[in-house]
Parts: C-alpha cells; sequence; structure tokens
C-alpha cells in the first residue's frame, strides 16, 4: 500500500489515538464525523458517517487525505474538497476494508486528487 494509508507525521495524529466521534471538515465545509477507523498501519483510515449531508452515507477516507488532526477541536481537516469525497469509490459494506482491490481503487483515486491540477 502507498503513503496514502499512512497518516503524515505532521498531522498531529498519533499512533492508537481515537479520531471516533472527532468533526471531518474539507476547506470547503463540514463533512460528518469519524464513526470508525483502521488503525492499523499501511491501511489506515477514517469511515466517516455524512449524516444528512450525503443522504446518510458512509465515506471511506484513507489517512494520507488528512491534513491535521486537532484534539482541543475534536476536529480532523482534510485535503479533498466536499465534492471530490462525493465523487470517491463508494462505501458500502464494512468488507470492503479488507478487500484489496476496493482499497487500490480508493488509494489511486486519492492520489490522482493530489497530483489534479490547480483549478
Amino acid at each position: 500500500m502507498s503513503t496514502m494509508w499512512m497518516y503524515a507525521q505532521d498531522s498531529g495524529h498519533t499512533y492508537g489515538q481515537s479520531l471516533v466521534g472527532f468533526t471531518v471538515e474539507a476547506a470547503d465545509g463540514g463533512i460528518g464525523h469519524v464513526d470508525r477507523q483502521q488503525d492499523q498501519l499501511g491501511m489506515q483510515h477514517l469511515v466517516v458517517d455524512t449524516g444528512v449531508w450525503k443522504f446518510g452515507r458512509s465515506v471511506l477516507i484513507p489517512a494520507g487525505a488528512v491534513l491535521a488532526v486537532d484534539v482541543r477541536t475534536q476536529t480532523v481537516k482534510v485535503a479533498p474538497s466536499r465534492e471530490e469525497i462525493k465523487a470517491a469509490p463508494r462505501f458500502t459494506t464494512d468488507s470492503e476494508t479488507g478487500d484489496p482491490d476496493y482499497l487500490s481503487a480508493v488509494g489511486d483515486y486519492y492520489l490522482s486528487l493530489r497530483s489534479a491540477p490547480l483549478r
């Protein structure tokens, strides 16, 4: 797996830290809250409950998309916009978090955002 599945050293996340319940924000607005997380090295990600924002669906966000964790405000800031997260490969069931093909598609999608030209 790529670095997309690990928190950046300067993100403010510490290994083993629970982010469940933290609010997740993109630069253009709130996304939801962390419902579950995977902290296994090389597979770190958040499952975010989007509430009414995306018709009650959850989205999977790789740890490499996290810009900052603020423990004081219990907020996780992510790099992708709300629209980019909406366009990510759809997360439907927890079994997908162990599916190499699904994780590869998600990782490739978020990596492509890093190399996308500025608009």
